[in-house]
């Protein structure tokens, strides 16, 4: 059965609106942590309290969570030593 230009045309179509999808869908996906916010973190508290392993992963990503947050902290006061290090002339 011979390809006519039709056929063509309409796999061309077909692949540059799934090529702008593609396109579009990378340039604005965001992380799914700013989705989540507040309700994120009590669905893991919420699953930590079950206990087994659904229950052990959740208290992990937890304490992941949390040592990020203080690690964050640890890292602006450390830039806030260096800048009062600097005026000082150290």
């Amino acid at each position: 059965m011979p390809i006519t230009a039709t056929r063509v045309l309409h796999g061309s179509v077909l692949a540059a609106v799934f090529g702008a999808g593609i396109l579009v869908g990378s340039l604005t996906q965001r992380p799914a942590e700013a989705q989540l916010g507040e309700l994120g973190g009590k669905a893991m508290e919420a699953a930590g309290q079950q206990g087994g392993a659904l229950g052990s992963a959740a208290k992990l990503g937890t304490s992941i969570s949390d040592m990020q947050e203080h690690v964050s902290g640890l890292q602006k006061n450390l830039e806030t030593l260096k800048q009062i290090q600097a005026a000082l002339g150290g």
